[in-house]
């Protein structure tokens, strides 16, 4: 059979062509399918339209079927992430929306690309493991009350780990994630207080809650009171 015989016995099957929909349907472009199948594209496309009026969910299963491209980052952008994690390990705090510098709104814009390819699916693995230092990274502020809310859930969560006898959480050079969080928080927290930028109540709540928090741990690996 020749190709254009194929194309016309194609042509005269009832459409939608069963074969064709579930190629399409595996991710498959129509133009390969009649690459394939010998059969013209427009008549493949043909029976793919009539197919998703029957089935509406078809296109979408065809776009989550499509084997994901992530090009490798440029050295630009992947500065851009240990640009990021820094003011995050130094601050305790993500790039602000209205921040006066021209290099801390560059941050907030790469940040806004990286979490809206976190939940398109398309993010690089590069940037998740980089950014996995971060807790939350890919989830948006809610507002202050969330903020204040977020800061309280820390210091009891520390105030927890004290109690239990654990040491002043580490914000470097360990392994546990949890533990990576609160000591992120704990250092964000002296790095206000130093640079003046700490509310009073939250300074007067961590005296009362956690005594001893802006030293810290003490040096030979005693356990602070």
């Amino acid at each position: 059979m020749t190709v254009v015989q194929a194309a016309v016995q194609h042509s005269r099957r009832s459409a939608p062509y069963w074969e064709w929909v579930e190629m399409y349907r595996r991710g498959i472009a129509p133009s390969k399918i009649a690459e394939v199948c010998g059969a013209a594209a427009t008549t493949v496309r043909y029976h793919l339209q009539i197919a998703a009026k029957k089935d509406p969910g078809l296109r979408g299963e065809h776009a989550a079927a499509v084997p994901v491209t992530v090009p490798d980052p440029s050295e630009t952008s992947l500065q851009k992430m240990q640009d990021l994690v820094a003011l995050y390990q130094a601050e305790g705090r993500l790039p602000a929306a209205r921040a006066k510098s021209s290099h801390e709104q560059a941050l907030v814009s790469w940040l806004y690309r990286r979490r809206r390819e976190s939940a398109q699916g398309t993010l690089s693995p590069v940037f998740r493991d980089g950014l996995s230092a971060i807790p939350g990274w890919d989830q948006p502020s809610r507002g202050k009350a969330a903020d204040e809310a977020r800061w309280q859930q820390r210091l009891n969560e520390v105030k927890a780990l004290r109690k239990a006898g654990g040491e002043w959480p580490r914000h470097q050079k360990t392994d546990d994630p949890q533990e990576r969080t609160l000591g992120v928080w704990l250092h964000g927290q002296r790095i206000n207080y130093n640079h003046g930028k700490l509310a009073r109540e939250k300074k007067l709540k961590l005296d009362k809650v956690l005594p001893g928090w802006r030293e810290g741990r003490p040096r030979g690996g005693r356990r602070a009171s």
